[in-house]
């Protein structure tokens, strides 16, 4: 994993604080008269940021549309269907 997908602790960094560091690399790069190596560090480093975003959304997405509430009204996981899947 990259190194700014992992958080001072090293554990993975949440969505919410990918997020925020995002929000605050474009703040930057919008406001500052940034050199040129520190902005192509930051647009690196938000790609990255970006991407972790994307995949933490599309986890979430899938675990969404597996989720099918049962006839007793609790919620179970159901299989994931795929295209080819229908007979």
């Amino acid at each position: 994993m990259s190194k700014s997908s992992k958080n001072a602790t090293g554990g993975e960094v949440p969505f919410e604080e990918a997020l925020h560091k995002l929000e605050g690399i474009v703040e930057e790069m919008e406001s500052e008269d940034l050199p040129l190596e520190k902005l192509l560090t930051r647009f690196e480093e938000g790609t990255r940021l970006a991407k972790l975003c994307q995949e933490k959304l599309s986890e979430a997405e899938l675990k969404i549309a597996q989720l099918e509430k049962s006839a007793a009204g609790e919620f179970k996981i159901k299989p994931l269907e795929t295209p080819g899947d229908e007979t």
